[in-house]
């Protein structure tokens, strides 16, 4: 049981791995195929129960696949759709009408909680953009470095899963 895990654990290495703990909770991320994510599943079933004899219930692990439309902004995973979009055209003169299907990038993005403690900050508004160096100009230093340790901290505690 255990051999088998090891003898195999090489052949699906990925350097694209990412372990997260947050509030009690393990995630693993990777950019792999669903088929591969299934065999991740299965290799850590065996893991847990030959190394640690961790008696796991393989339904319990959920495997949620992202679009290839996902990207990563400071830590977090953000999902934007591409969503088709139809633009009519219609000629006056011949009174037809045309049909041209278009993939529009969908702007309306969740907003992370980073992208909140930024703007709590006021170092950017609600949608992430920053705010206008006027702003900063009524800051003292020391309050800018307040703000700034704020958001250290908070990096800090996404990282270190507490």
């Amino acid at each position: 049981c255990c051999n088998d895990f090891q003898k195999t654990l090489w052949l699906f290495k990925d350097p694209f791995i990412h372990y997260v703990r947050y509030q009690g909770k393990s995630i693993l991320a990777s950019k792999g195929t669903h088929l591969l994510m299934k065999k991740w599943k299965y290799y850590f079933v065996n893991f847990w129960q030959c190394h640690f004899h961790f008696w796991s219930q393989p339904c319990r692990i959920h495997i949620n696949q992202f679009s290839n439309f996902s990207f990563y902004f400071l830590g977090y995973l953000s999902n934007v759709p591409i969503n088709p979009l139809a633009v009519k055209s219609q000629m006056l003169e011949d009174s037809f009408l045309i049909d041209t299907v278009t993939k529009k990038f969908e702007t309306i993005v969740p907003i992370s909680p980073m992208i909140g403690s930024l703007s709590k900050a006021n170092f950017c508004n609600v949608s992430g953009n920053p705010i206008s160096k006027p702003v900063w100009a009524d800051l003292s230093d020391s309050d800018i470095i307040d703000r700034f340790g704020r958001i250290c901290r908070n990096l800090s505690h996404y990282y270190s899963g507490s």
